[in-house]
Order: C-alpha cells, then structure tokens, then sequence
C-alpha cells in the first residue's frame, strides 16, 4: 500500500483518510555481558510492525520494540548506493564477474552509461517502497538484516517496464543501503 496515495485519494473524494502505518524501532539493552550478534544489528532499525522480524529474536533477548512516528520515517528515512553496484559490477564493465547481468539489461536496452541512472532510479523506488511497507524480509545474520524490494522501469527498446528484485540492508534509523541492483525476477 502506497499510504501517502491513498491520503491524497481521500482528499480528493472527501473521505476519511486512512489510518498510518504503524513502525517499530528495535532497541537492544545492554543488560548482560552476553550479546547477540544479530540483536546488536538490529539495534535502532525500522522496521513496519507487520514486517520486523521476529522479536523476541532469542531465548533470554533482552530487545525491546519501540513506536516510531509514521511522520519521522517519511521524513527521516534514507537510501543509498554505492555506484560500484553499478560500474563495474552490474554492468561488469571490467569482465571479473560472471553473473552475465550485463546481457539481462543490454535486453531491456540498458548500456554502462545508464549506470547513473539506474542507480538514482533504484534509490528513489527503493526508498519509497520501504516507507510504504513494501518490502520482503530477507536474510539476518551477525552482518545484519536483508530486505528484498521489487523496482520496474522501462524497457528503452519497447514500450513496457521490467520488474526485479534488488537487494538491500536495513541500517539504523531508517537507512537502507543497497546490497545488490538485480537479486533476480
């Protein structure tokens, strides 16, 4: 659900807009000489209440879950990228990688100069989509945890879009970094 949409939709039609998404920031306390690694990842992430992930995480797990104003994580919430996802990896512009992602958007019409692009393209959607919620949890380990969020562009040789996955880490106070700009269809 696109929240900020369906306010706007509600405006226009005179009805009573719909209730905010509700958000929880995960706290680790320090109450013990013990720690998990993969509480202390999670410590001050945001996550949509309906997609946080499991909590209590352990036996013992000393985390606590927190409200987070639906107002700080559409204004405070950030993505972001490392253009080496994109030059020279997606597009393996150096021949080290064997993924053959390159030959995936050459089809969709996509050369190493729309590197920019993409990358600015993929942060926009990215973060927009896990503001709204939509996003897939992925992944969680001592390196932290994983969402998968679906982006569509256009094709560049036909008039239609092409949807993917890309792959993203959850990083305190609502940052998301890019992990990977094609994790499959």
């Amino acid at each position: 659900m696109d929240y900020l949409l369906e306010v706007l939709k509600a405006a226009i039609w005179d009805e009573q807009p719909p209730e905010a998404p509700k958000w929880n920031k995960w706290w680790h306390r320090n109450l013990s000489d013990n720690h998990c690694e993969e509480c202390l990842k999670l410590h001050e992430c945001w996550f949509e209440k309906e997609k946080t992930p499991k909590w209590p995480h352990h036996p013992f797990c000393h985390c606590v879950l927190e409200d987070v104003p639906y107002n700080e994580v559409l204004t405070k919430s950030t993505s972001d990228s490392d253009y080496g996802k994109f030059n020279p990896y997606l597009f393996n512009t150096e021949g080290k990688y064997p993924h053959n992602k390159e030959k995936l958007f050459k089809e969709w019409g996509y050369t190493v100069t729309d590197a920019k692009w993409l990358q600015s393209e993929i942060n926009k959607q990215g973060l927009q989509k896990y503001i709204s919620g939509n996003y897939v949890l992925g992944k969680l380990n001592k390196d932290g945890q994983r969402i998968s969020i679906r982006i569509k562009i256009p094709r560049k040789d036909k008039a239609e879009n092409v949807s993917f996955i890309t792959g993203w880490m959850v990083y305190p106070n609502g940052k998301i970094q890019l992990i990977t700009p094609y994790g499959g269809k």
